[in-house]
């Protein structure tokens, strides 16, 4: 059996999510201007969608010494 290593791509993606939560958890329970985190969160993943850069997979990738898709299917 084999152990799939969680790459940057797939973490961004949960990060984003999480962060989607928290950001829509503080908006109902701390402060209504919380909303704008969240829209700061969805402008974000947009324009990565098209340049490919976010400034939270470079984060990511330091920290938690993660590999990107590519580098892990040339890994194998």
């Amino acid at each position: 059996m084999s152990v799939k290593r969680m790459s940057a791509e797939r973490a961004l993606t949960a990060f984003a999510g999480f962060m989607v939560l928290v950001s829509i958890a503080l908006t109902v329970w701390v402060h209504p201007n919380f909303i704008w985190f969240t829209a700061f969160i969805g402008a974000n993943l947009f324009q990565q969608s098209f340049t490919g850069f976010c400034p939270a997979t470079i984060i990511l990738r330091k920290v938690f010494g993660l590999k990107t898709e590519k580098e892990l299917a040339l890994k194998q």
